[in-house]
């Protein structure tokens, strides 16, 4: 049986701040450069401003927040940035969980107290010059002051992009006081990120943590198992290539995984 959910009188507003900064990687083989520029131009309808947008006001509403301001813009030749400011939201329903290491609603909100926060996402489509291989990252960061984690807007980004690769940070700074004045410098037991990711996306990933607990630093990185060769070209199937050329695209594509998986050159 969980334990019983702990309730702490603060003076004042909670005033720690919970960062979530969710990385993201898609991996395509363009072998020419036609390819190469489809995928640069999919890339950038799928993901443009105005979905991003619509992402992120739904990270609003799954962790309780109003929406201030939104700042969006699509660059050129591509990419796009987005910027929400945040701020208190009305409490409908505290649940029991609330504080609970578990994935968080996907798409049903928590509807928790926040104050200034703010969501931003920026994507970076790029190509390798002459290995055929192009990349799309997007970086999403959530920041929020109160009592929720932004982590539980997490299983929801996940489930929002297509993911080869994620990296995922998540911090706890500065301190509220209790009505004492004790100083609290994490108001939430944790002890993986992990904890927030449902099983069956767990399954999917091989997955490693480099966690500082004394400093309420946490830090995950996922890189996908398995993967099916037709999912990564772009215009045509595996079946219109031979059994050499399979095996070295996929072999193109595994080193491309690795190389960002542990963030280091391997060739």
């Amino acid at each position: 049986m969980a334990a019983p959910e702990q309730h702490v009188k603060l003076h004042g507003f909670n005033n720690l701040t919970k960062s979530l900064a969710f990385n993201m990687y898609d991996i395509c083989y363009t072998r020419t450069k036609d390819e190469r520029e489809a995928y640069l131009e999919y890339i950038d309808e799928q993901y443009n401003a105005e979905r991003l947008t619509a992402i992120l006001k739904q990270v609003s509403d799954i962790i309780g927040a109003h929406v201030l301001n939104i700042a969006k813009q699509d660059y050129v030749p591509q990419g796009a940035s987005v910027t929400i400011l945040v701020s208190e939201g009305p409490v409908v329903e505290v649940p029991k969980e609330s504080y609970a290491e578990s994935p968080g609603p996907l798409p049903e909100s928590v509807v928790m107290s926040l104050d200034k926060s703010h969501i931003t996402v920026h994507t970076y489509p790029e190509y390798h010059p002459d290995d055929g291989i192009s990349t799309f990252r997007a970086d999403i960061d959530v920041s929020t002051c109160g009592e929720i984690s932004p982590l539980k807007a997490l299983n929801y980004l996940i489930h929002s992009f297509d993911t080869d690769i994620m990296t995922i940070d998540y911090r706890v700074r500065g301190f509220t006081r209790d009505i004492t004045g004790h100083k609290l410098f994490i108001d939430h037991d944790i002890n993986s990120i992990q904890n927030y990711i449902p099983d069956n996306v767990k399954d999917l990933y091989h997955m490693i943590d480099v966690n500082v607990y004394p400093e309420h630093i946490f830090h995950t990185k996922c890189k996908l198992k398995k993967f099916d060769l037709d999912n990564y070209l772009f215009g045509y199937t595996k079946g219109a290539l031979s059994e050499r050329e399979q095996k070295e695209i996929t072999e193109r594509i595994t080193q491309e995984m690795d190389e960002i998986y542990y963030g280091k050159n391997m060739s």
